[in-house]
Protein backbone atom coordinates (compact mmCIF):
# COMPACT_ATOMS: atom_id res chain seq x y z
CA UNK A 1 0.00 0.00 0.00
CA UNK A 2 1.04 3.50 -0.71
CA UNK A 3 -0.02 6.32 1.26
CA UNK A 4 -0.49 9.60 -0.70
CA UNK A 5 -1.16 13.14 0.10
CA UNK A 6 -4.47 14.89 0.04
CA UNK A 7 -4.72 18.56 -0.88
CA UNK A 8 -7.44 20.64 -2.25
CA UNK A 9 -9.56 17.80 -1.67
CA UNK A 10 -7.82 15.14 -4.20
CA UNK A 11 -5.13 12.14 -3.61
CA UNK A 12 -2.12 13.86 -5.25
CA UNK A 13 0.32 11.92 -7.05
CA UNK A 14 4.07 10.91 -4.77
CA UNK A 15 5.40 9.20 -7.79
CA UNK A 16 8.60 11.69 -7.59
CA UNK A 17 9.37 10.81 -4.12
CA UNK A 18 11.38 8.91 -1.59
CA UNK A 19 9.13 6.64 0.03
CA UNK A 20 9.69 4.76 3.37
CA UNK A 21 8.01 1.87 5.39
CA UNK A 22 5.50 1.82 7.83
CA UNK A 23 6.62 -1.32 10.06
CA UNK A 24 4.18 -2.63 12.63
CA UNK A 25 6.20 -2.42 16.18
CA UNK A 26 4.76 -5.55 17.08
CA UNK A 27 6.51 -7.77 14.62
CA UNK A 28 8.42 -5.86 12.14
CA UNK A 29 5.18 -6.12 9.24
CA UNK A 30 5.37 -3.63 6.41
CA UNK A 31 2.23 -1.87 6.68
CA UNK A 32 2.44 0.72 3.59
CA UNK A 33 4.81 3.07 2.15
CA UNK A 34 4.69 7.12 2.65
CA UNK A 35 6.48 9.32 0.98
CA UNK A 36 8.92 12.19 2.42
CA UNK A 37 7.22 15.23 1.07
CA UNK A 38 8.58 18.56 0.28
CA UNK A 39 8.29 22.74 1.18
CA UNK A 40 6.44 22.65 -2.38
CA UNK A 41 3.81 20.17 -1.27
CA UNK A 42 3.23 22.25 1.66
CA UNK A 43 3.27 25.55 -0.37
CA UNK A 44 0.65 23.66 -2.45
CA UNK A 45 -1.76 22.75 0.63
CA UNK A 46 -1.59 26.12 2.34
CA UNK A 47 -2.54 27.49 -1.17
CA UNK A 48 -5.30 25.44 -1.20
CA UNK A 49 -6.16 25.88 2.53
CA UNK A 50 -5.97 29.71 2.13
CA UNK A 51 -7.86 29.77 -1.46
CA UNK A 52 -10.76 27.71 0.55
CA UNK A 53 -10.69 29.37 4.04
CA UNK A 54 -12.86 32.88 3.09
CA UNK A 55 -15.43 30.94 1.65
CA UNK A 56 -15.51 28.00 4.80
CA UNK A 57 -15.22 31.37 7.13
CA UNK A 58 -18.82 32.81 5.45
CA UNK A 59 -20.81 29.20 6.30
CA UNK A 60 -22.46 29.85 8.98
CA UNK A 61 -21.08 27.82 12.10
CA UNK A 62 -24.16 25.37 12.97
CA UNK A 63 -23.62 24.27 8.87
CA UNK A 64 -20.32 23.86 9.55
CA UNK A 65 -20.42 21.70 12.63
CA UNK A 66 -22.82 19.47 10.72
CA UNK A 67 -19.77 18.25 8.89
CA UNK A 68 -18.21 17.75 12.25
CA UNK A 69 -20.97 15.43 13.48
CA UNK A 70 -20.66 13.26 10.26
CA UNK A 71 -17.59 12.71 11.10
CA UNK A 72 -18.01 11.15 14.08
CA UNK A 73 -20.95 9.29 12.87
CA UNK A 74 -18.38 8.18 10.69
CA UNK A 75 -15.87 7.38 13.03
CA UNK A 76 -18.50 5.84 15.41
CA UNK A 77 -18.91 3.50 11.96
CA UNK A 78 -15.84 2.46 11.26
CA UNK A 79 -14.76 2.29 14.88
CA UNK A 80 -13.18 -1.24 15.23
CA UNK A 81 -11.91 -0.93 11.71
CA UNK A 82 -9.68 2.36 12.80
CA UNK A 83 -8.82 0.61 16.07
CA UNK A 84 -7.29 -2.92 14.49
CA UNK A 85 -5.39 -0.52 12.08
CA UNK A 86 -4.34 1.94 14.87
CA UNK A 87 -2.94 -1.02 16.98
CA UNK A 88 -1.13 -2.36 13.65
CA UNK A 89 1.24 0.90 12.88
CA UNK A 90 1.40 2.17 16.81
CA UNK A 91 1.04 -0.91 18.59
CA UNK A 92 -0.84 0.05 22.00
CA UNK A 93 -3.45 -2.60 22.82
CA UNK A 94 -6.77 -3.31 21.10
CA UNK A 95 -9.10 -2.12 24.21
CA UNK A 96 -6.71 0.98 24.35
CA UNK A 97 -6.94 1.75 19.98
CA UNK A 98 -10.64 1.35 20.70
CA UNK A 99 -11.12 3.78 23.34
CA UNK A 100 -8.75 5.86 21.47
CA UNK A 101 -11.39 6.05 18.07
CA UNK A 102 -13.94 6.78 20.94
CA UNK A 103 -12.33 9.94 22.13
CA UNK A 104 -12.49 11.49 18.01
CA UNK A 105 -15.76 10.19 18.14
CA UNK A 106 -16.42 12.33 21.37
CA UNK A 107 -14.33 15.29 20.27
CA UNK A 108 -16.29 15.47 16.43
CA UNK A 109 -19.75 15.21 19.10
CA UNK A 110 -18.53 17.80 21.68
CA UNK A 111 -16.80 20.43 19.20
CA UNK A 112 -20.02 20.40 16.84
CA UNK A 113 -21.98 21.34 19.49
CA UNK A 114 -19.48 24.56 19.52
CA UNK A 115 -21.44 25.05 15.97
CA UNK A 116 -24.33 26.32 18.19
CA UNK A 117 -22.71 28.27 20.77
CA UNK A 118 -19.05 29.66 20.19
CA UNK A 119 -20.09 32.33 22.54
CA UNK A 120 -19.23 35.76 22.97
CA UNK A 121 -20.03 38.72 25.15
CA UNK A 122 -22.17 41.52 25.26
CA UNK A 123 -21.86 43.99 28.09
CA UNK A 124 -23.13 47.53 28.80
CA UNK A 125 -21.31 50.76 27.47
CA UNK A 126 -20.70 53.42 29.03
CA UNK A 127 -22.14 55.89 26.89
CA UNK A 128 -25.68 56.24 26.31
CA UNK A 129 -27.40 54.32 22.89
CA UNK A 130 -24.27 52.81 22.75
CA UNK A 131 -24.08 48.66 22.16
CA UNK A 132 -20.90 46.94 22.96
CA UNK A 133 -20.33 43.25 21.86
CA UNK A 134 -17.58 40.60 21.73
CA UNK A 135 -17.36 37.69 19.14
CA UNK A 136 -14.79 35.15 18.12
CA UNK A 137 -13.57 35.39 14.65
CA UNK A 138 -11.36 32.51 12.81
CA UNK A 139 -7.85 33.24 12.24
CA UNK A 140 -7.18 31.58 9.05
CA UNK A 141 -4.93 29.15 7.44
CA UNK A 142 -4.00 26.40 10.96
CA UNK A 143 -0.89 24.21 10.90
CA UNK A 144 -0.81 20.91 13.11
CA UNK A 145 1.71 18.97 13.92
CA UNK A 146 0.98 15.97 15.25
CA UNK A 147 2.54 12.53 17.05
CA UNK A 148 2.79 9.11 17.03
CA UNK A 149 1.37 8.37 20.35
CA UNK A 150 -2.26 9.35 19.61
CA UNK A 151 -2.39 9.41 15.71
CA UNK A 152 -5.89 9.76 16.02
CA UNK A 153 -7.23 11.18 19.53
CA UNK A 154 -4.92 14.54 19.28
CA UNK A 155 -5.45 15.58 15.69
CA UNK A 156 -9.01 15.19 16.44
CA UNK A 157 -8.13 17.62 19.56
CA UNK A 158 -6.68 20.14 16.92
CA UNK A 159 -8.52 19.84 13.79
CA UNK A 160 -12.39 19.65 15.10
CA UNK A 161 -11.99 23.13 17.03
CA UNK A 162 -10.30 24.77 14.13
CA UNK A 163 -12.95 24.07 11.59
CA UNK A 164 -15.84 24.59 14.07
CA UNK A 165 -14.54 28.37 14.40
CA UNK A 166 -14.45 29.05 10.29
CA UNK A 167 -10.56 28.02 9.78
CA UNK A 168 -9.04 25.73 7.37
CA UNK A 169 -5.70 23.64 7.90
CA UNK A 170 -2.69 21.54 6.92
CA UNK A 171 -2.02 18.65 8.95
CA UNK A 172 1.83 16.96 9.68
CA UNK A 173 1.36 13.50 11.06
CA UNK A 174 3.98 11.38 12.21
CA UNK A 175 5.93 9.60 9.63
CA UNK A 176 6.08 6.16 12.53
CA UNK A 177 1.73 6.40 12.79
CA UNK A 178 1.04 7.83 9.13
CA UNK A 179 -1.85 5.19 8.06
CA UNK A 180 -4.59 6.77 10.80
CA UNK A 181 -4.08 10.44 8.82
CA UNK A 182 -5.13 8.18 5.62
CA UNK A 183 -7.84 7.08 7.62
CA UNK A 184 -9.31 10.59 8.40
CA UNK A 185 -8.45 12.06 4.96
CA UNK A 186 -11.09 9.50 3.63
CA UNK A 187 -13.56 10.06 6.42
CA UNK A 188 -12.95 14.26 5.01
CA UNK A 189 -13.64 12.81 1.83
CA UNK A 190 -17.14 10.89 1.82
CA UNK A 191 -18.41 13.74 3.99
CA UNK A 192 -17.90 15.63 1.22
CA UNK A 193 -16.00 18.67 3.36
CA UNK A 194 -15.32 21.37 1.13
CA UNK A 195 -12.11 21.12 -0.74
CA UNK A 196 -9.42 22.84 0.64
CA UNK A 197 -10.30 22.86 4.73
CA UNK A 198 -8.71 19.86 5.25
CA UNK A 199 -5.31 19.10 3.57
CA UNK A 200 -2.53 16.48 4.84
CA UNK A 201 0.99 16.33 3.89
CA UNK A 202 3.26 13.39 5.18
CA UNK A 203 6.61 13.79 5.67
CA UNK A 204 9.60 14.73 7.83
CA UNK A 205 9.70 17.78 10.68
CA UNK A 206 12.61 19.60 9.40
CA UNK A 207 11.25 19.69 5.68
CA UNK A 208 7.45 19.61 6.29
CA UNK A 209 7.30 20.59 9.60
CA UNK A 210 9.41 23.76 8.80
CA UNK A 211 8.03 24.79 6.18
CA UNK A 212 4.46 24.80 7.99
CA UNK A 213 6.13 27.21 10.58
CA UNK A 214 7.65 29.35 8.30
CA UNK A 215 5.07 30.06 5.62
CA UNK A 216 3.71 33.06 5.59
CA UNK A 217 -0.06 32.18 5.22
CA UNK A 218 0.05 30.25 8.03
CA UNK A 219 -1.05 31.74 11.49
CA UNK A 220 -1.52 29.19 13.87
CA UNK A 221 1.02 26.16 14.72
CA UNK A 222 -0.30 23.73 16.78
CA UNK A 223 1.88 21.29 18.07
CA UNK A 224 2.29 18.29 19.76
CA UNK A 225 5.88 16.61 21.01
CA UNK A 226 9.17 16.38 22.34
CA UNK A 227 10.29 19.71 24.46
CA UNK A 228 13.21 19.93 22.10
CA UNK A 229 11.20 19.91 19.02
CA UNK A 230 8.69 22.01 20.58
CA UNK A 231 11.32 24.96 21.75
CA UNK A 232 12.42 25.23 18.09
CA UNK A 233 8.73 25.27 16.81
CA UNK A 234 7.91 28.07 19.64
CA UNK A 235 11.71 29.99 18.44
CA UNK A 236 10.49 29.89 14.63
CA UNK A 237 6.97 31.11 15.15
CA UNK A 238 7.57 33.67 17.21
CA UNK A 239 10.02 34.69 14.80
CA UNK A 240 7.33 35.21 12.25
CA UNK A 241 4.71 36.29 14.53
CA UNK A 242 2.26 33.51 14.35
CA UNK A 243 0.31 31.88 17.01
CA UNK A 244 1.95 29.00 18.72
CA UNK A 245 -0.04 26.50 21.00
CA UNK A 246 2.53 23.61 22.31
CA UNK A 247 1.43 20.63 24.03
CA UNK A 248 5.18 18.97 25.05
CA UNK A 249 6.37 16.56 27.57
CA UNK A 250 5.23 15.32 31.33
CA UNK A 251 7.23 13.45 34.13
CA UNK A 252 4.16 12.84 36.18
CA UNK A 253 4.05 11.61 39.52
CA UNK A 254 1.28 9.31 42.16
CA UNK A 255 1.30 10.26 45.31
CA UNK A 256 0.19 7.87 47.51
CA UNK A 257 -0.25 8.75 51.78
CA UNK A 258 -0.20 6.83 54.62
CA UNK A 259 -3.75 6.37 54.47
CA UNK A 260 -4.66 5.41 50.88
CA UNK A 261 -6.30 2.35 49.75
CA UNK A 262 -3.18 0.34 48.17
CA UNK A 263 -4.72 -1.82 46.46
CA UNK A 264 -6.71 0.90 44.57
CA UNK A 265 -3.19 2.76 44.14
CA UNK A 266 -1.51 -0.15 42.18
CA UNK A 267 -3.94 -0.37 39.50
CA UNK A 268 -3.78 2.90 39.23
CA UNK A 269 -0.61 3.07 38.86
CA UNK A 270 -0.05 0.33 36.73
CA UNK A 271 -2.52 1.20 34.04
CA UNK A 272 -0.86 4.68 34.30
CA UNK A 273 2.78 3.69 34.14
CA UNK A 274 2.55 0.72 31.31
CA UNK A 275 -0.77 1.27 29.40
CA UNK A 276 0.08 2.38 25.74
CA UNK A 277 3.89 0.85 27.16
CA UNK A 278 4.07 4.29 28.91
CA UNK A 279 4.28 6.12 25.95
CA UNK A 280 1.97 8.91 26.87
CA UNK A 281 2.57 12.27 28.09
CA UNK A 282 0.55 11.78 30.71
CA UNK A 283 2.02 8.13 32.03
CA UNK A 284 3.18 7.81 35.51
CA UNK A 285 7.00 7.93 35.71
CA UNK A 286 7.26 8.21 39.54
CA UNK A 287 5.61 7.22 42.55
CA UNK A 288 6.24 9.05 45.43
CA UNK A 289 5.28 7.11 48.21
CA UNK A 290 4.95 8.08 52.07
CA UNK A 291 7.25 6.05 53.91
CA UNK A 292 5.23 4.21 56.29
CA UNK A 293 3.62 2.56 53.34
CA UNK A 294 6.22 2.06 50.82
CA UNK A 295 7.30 -1.14 51.50
CA UNK A 296 3.93 -2.94 51.41
CA UNK A 297 3.43 -0.58 47.87
CA UNK A 298 6.24 -1.74 46.56
CA UNK A 299 5.29 -5.83 47.48
CA UNK A 300 1.80 -5.06 45.81
CA UNK A 301 3.00 -3.46 42.73
CA UNK A 302 5.52 -6.41 42.30
CA UNK A 303 2.90 -8.43 42.89
CA UNK A 304 1.08 -6.76 40.33
CA UNK A 305 3.46 -6.75 37.69
CA UNK A 306 3.09 -10.79 37.20
CA UNK A 307 -0.37 -10.29 35.86
CA UNK A 308 0.92 -8.15 32.91
CA UNK A 309 0.59 -9.91 29.28
CA UNK A 310 3.54 -8.93 27.09
CA UNK A 311 3.03 -8.93 23.02
CA UNK A 312 1.01 -7.94 20.23
CA UNK A 313 -1.93 -5.53 21.41
CA UNK A 314 -4.08 -7.40 19.00
CA UNK A 315 -4.03 -10.19 21.51
CA UNK A 316 -6.79 -9.53 23.44
CA UNK A 317 -4.99 -11.05 26.15
CA UNK A 318 -2.49 -8.80 26.01
CA UNK A 319 -2.08 -5.89 28.70
CA UNK A 320 1.30 -4.16 27.50
CA UNK A 321 2.43 -3.81 23.43
CA UNK A 322 5.58 -2.77 22.12
CA UNK A 323 7.12 0.50 21.94
CA UNK A 324 7.09 2.59 18.68
CA UNK A 325 11.09 1.55 17.06
CA UNK A 326 14.13 0.71 17.82
CA UNK A 327 15.07 4.16 18.74
CA UNK A 328 12.68 4.37 21.38
CA UNK A 329 13.77 0.97 23.31
CA UNK A 330 17.36 1.77 23.32
CA UNK A 331 16.63 5.17 24.51
CA UNK A 332 14.22 3.58 27.03
CA UNK A 333 17.58 0.69 28.02
CA UNK A 334 19.70 3.69 28.20
CA UNK A 335 18.08 5.59 30.99
CA UNK A 336 17.59 2.69 32.63
CA UNK A 337 21.20 1.45 32.78
CA UNK A 338 21.69 5.63 34.16
CA UNK A 339 19.16 4.41 36.94
CA UNK A 340 21.59 1.73 37.76
CA UNK A 341 24.64 3.43 37.74
CA UNK A 342 23.12 6.39 39.82
CA UNK A 343 22.78 3.57 42.28
CA UNK A 344 18.89 3.19 42.43
CA UNK A 345 17.77 -0.69 43.09
CA UNK A 346 15.84 -2.15 39.76
CA UNK A 347 12.63 -3.77 41.85
CA UNK A 348 11.18 -5.47 38.94
CA UNK A 349 11.78 -5.65 35.00
CA UNK A 350 14.83 -3.40 33.50
CA UNK A 351 15.58 -5.53 30.05
CA UNK A 352 14.72 -5.32 26.53
CA UNK A 353 12.99 -8.36 25.46
CA UNK A 354 14.66 -10.24 22.48
CA UNK A 355 13.85 -14.27 22.48
CA UNK A 356 10.83 -15.56 20.75
CA UNK A 357 8.37 -14.18 20.35
CA UNK A 358 9.68 -10.56 21.06
CA UNK A 359 12.78 -11.10 18.43
CA UNK A 360 10.63 -9.04 15.26
CA UNK A 361 9.26 -6.23 17.83
CA UNK A 362 10.69 -3.73 19.84
CA UNK A 363 9.76 -4.57 23.01
CA UNK A 364 11.14 -3.24 26.89
CA UNK A 365 9.72 -5.30 30.11
CA UNK A 366 7.69 -3.05 32.47
CA UNK A 367 10.61 -1.93 35.09
CA UNK A 368 10.33 -0.41 38.61
CA UNK A 369 13.17 1.37 40.04
CA UNK A 370 13.08 2.19 44.34
CA UNK A 371 15.58 3.84 46.35
CA UNK A 372 15.32 6.95 43.62
CA UNK A 373 16.65 10.48 45.03
CA UNK A 374 14.75 13.29 43.37
CA UNK A 375 17.90 14.52 41.87
CA UNK A 376 18.88 11.61 39.58
CA UNK A 377 18.30 11.94 36.02
CA UNK A 378 15.54 8.93 35.86
CA UNK A 379 13.19 10.85 38.67
CA UNK A 380 13.65 14.08 36.46
CA UNK A 381 13.83 13.57 32.86
CA UNK A 382 11.06 12.10 30.67
CA UNK A 383 11.61 8.93 29.37
CA UNK A 384 8.66 7.70 27.65
CA UNK A 385 8.94 4.14 28.49
CA UNK A 386 7.26 1.32 30.91
CA UNK A 387 9.93 3.07 33.65
CA UNK A 388 8.63 3.87 37.22
CA UNK A 389 10.47 5.29 39.95
CA UNK A 390 9.92 5.25 43.75
CA UNK A 391 10.10 8.19 45.82
CA UNK A 392 9.95 7.84 49.28
CA UNK A 393 8.57 11.01 51.48
CA UNK A 394 7.71 11.55 54.98
CA UNK A 395 5.10 13.96 54.47
CA UNK A 396 2.23 15.89 51.98
CA UNK A 397 4.11 18.82 52.06
CA UNK A 398 7.66 16.55 51.46
CA UNK A 399 5.73 14.85 48.37
CA UNK A 400 3.99 18.38 46.70
CA UNK A 401 7.43 19.48 46.72
CA UNK A 402 9.10 17.00 45.16
CA UNK A 403 6.32 16.52 42.44
CA UNK A 404 6.93 20.27 41.69
CA UNK A 405 10.46 20.05 41.84
CA UNK A 406 10.47 18.96 37.90
CA UNK A 407 10.72 20.98 35.02
CA UNK A 408 7.24 19.42 33.51
CA UNK A 409 3.64 19.93 34.51
CA UNK A 410 1.02 18.06 32.70
CA UNK A 411 -0.72 15.78 35.19
CA UNK A 412 -0.10 14.41 39.01
CA UNK A 413 -1.90 12.27 41.64
CA UNK A 414 -3.01 11.52 44.96
CA UNK A 415 -3.77 8.93 46.60
CA UNK A 416 -5.44 9.42 49.94
CA UNK A 417 -8.73 9.30 51.91
CA UNK A 418 -8.37 12.50 54.19
CA UNK A 419 -10.07 15.08 52.55
CA UNK A 420 -8.08 17.69 53.87
CA UNK A 421 -5.22 16.31 52.52
CA UNK A 422 -6.80 15.93 48.96
CA UNK A 423 -8.15 19.83 48.87
CA UNK A 424 -4.37 20.98 49.44
CA UNK A 425 -2.74 18.67 47.27
CA UNK A 426 -5.14 20.02 44.39
CA UNK A 427 -4.43 23.73 45.11
CA UNK A 428 -0.81 22.99 44.93
CA UNK A 429 0.61 20.39 42.86
CA UNK A 430 1.60 22.71 40.10
CA UNK A 431 0.18 20.95 37.12
CA UNK A 432 -2.19 21.55 34.03
CA UNK A 433 -4.30 18.23 35.16
CA UNK A 434 -4.55 16.53 39.08
CA UNK A 435 -6.65 13.17 39.36
CA UNK A 436 -7.97 12.42 43.22
CA UNK A 437 -7.57 8.39 43.46
CA UNK A 438 -6.86 7.61 40.33
CA UNK A 439 -3.61 7.21 37.79
CA UNK A 440 -2.40 10.39 35.82
CA UNK A 441 -4.31 9.49 32.74
CA UNK A 442 -7.58 9.35 32.23
CA UNK A 443 -8.50 13.10 30.55
CA UNK A 444 -11.99 13.92 29.31
CA UNK A 445 -12.80 15.87 26.15
CA UNK A 446 -14.99 18.65 27.81
CA UNK A 447 -11.97 19.67 29.60
CA UNK A 448 -8.86 21.73 28.86
CA UNK A 449 -5.91 19.14 28.28
CA UNK A 450 -2.71 20.94 28.87
CA UNK A 451 -0.11 21.73 31.48
CA UNK A 452 2.25 24.25 33.06
CA UNK A 453 6.11 24.95 33.12
CA UNK A 454 8.09 22.97 30.21
CA UNK A 455 4.82 20.98 28.92
CA UNK A 456 3.64 23.86 27.31
CA UNK A 457 3.19 27.88 26.79
CA UNK A 458 -0.19 28.43 28.24
CA UNK A 459 -2.34 26.80 25.52
CA UNK A 460 -5.01 24.49 25.94
CA UNK A 461 -6.55 21.34 23.66
CA UNK A 462 -9.80 19.68 24.19
CA UNK A 463 -13.21 21.52 25.82
CA UNK A 464 -14.10 25.29 25.05
CA UNK A 465 -10.56 26.90 25.83
CA UNK A 466 -8.98 24.33 22.60
CA UNK A 467 -11.03 27.61 20.64
CA UNK A 468 -9.17 30.34 22.13
CA UNK A 469 -6.15 28.75 20.14
CA UNK A 470 -8.24 29.13 16.83
CA UNK A 471 -10.35 32.11 17.14
CA UNK A 472 -9.55 35.98 17.48
CA UNK A 473 -11.45 37.97 19.78
CA UNK A 474 -12.90 40.93 18.24
CA UNK A 475 -14.78 43.68 20.01
CA UNK A 476 -17.70 45.55 18.42
CA UNK A 477 -19.11 48.78 19.17
CA UNK A 478 -22.09 49.93 17.64
CA UNK A 479 -23.25 53.72 18.27
CA UNK A 480 -26.95 54.21 17.40
CA UNK A 481 -26.77 57.84 19.29
CA UNK A 482 -27.04 60.06 15.75
CA UNK A 483 -23.95 61.96 17.74
CA UNK A 484 -20.23 61.55 18.00
CA UNK A 485 -19.94 60.34 21.46
CA UNK A 486 -15.61 59.75 22.47
CA UNK A 487 -15.33 57.06 25.36
CA UNK A 488 -13.66 58.27 28.56
CA UNK A 489 -14.10 61.91 27.53
CA UNK A 490 -18.08 62.28 26.83
CA UNK A 491 -19.03 60.04 30.33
Amino acid sequence: MKIVNFINGKWTSTDDLQMIPVVNPANGEQLAMVPLSTKKHVDDAVAAAKKAQKQWALVPAPKRADFLYEIGFKLKEKKEYLAQILTKEMGKVIEEARGEVQEGIDMALYMAGEGRRLFGETTPSELADKFAMSVRAPIGVVGLITPWNFPIAIATWKSFPAIVAGNTFVWKPSIETPLMAYEMAKIFEEVGLPNGVANIVFGTGPTVGTAMVEHPDVKVISFTGSNATGSKVAELGGKHLKKVSLEMGGKNAVIVMDDANLQLAVEGIIWSAFGTAGQRCTACSRVIVHKDVKAELEERLVSALSDITIGDGLDPDVNVGPVINKAALEKINHYVQIGKKEGATLLAGGKVLTTPPFDKGFYFEPTIFTNVKNDMIIAQEEIFGPVVSIIEVSSLEEAIEVNNSVKFGLSSSIFSQDVNKIFKAQRDLDTGIVYVNAGTTGAEIHLPFGGTKGTGNGHRDSGQAALDVYTEWKSIYVDYSGKLQRAQIDT
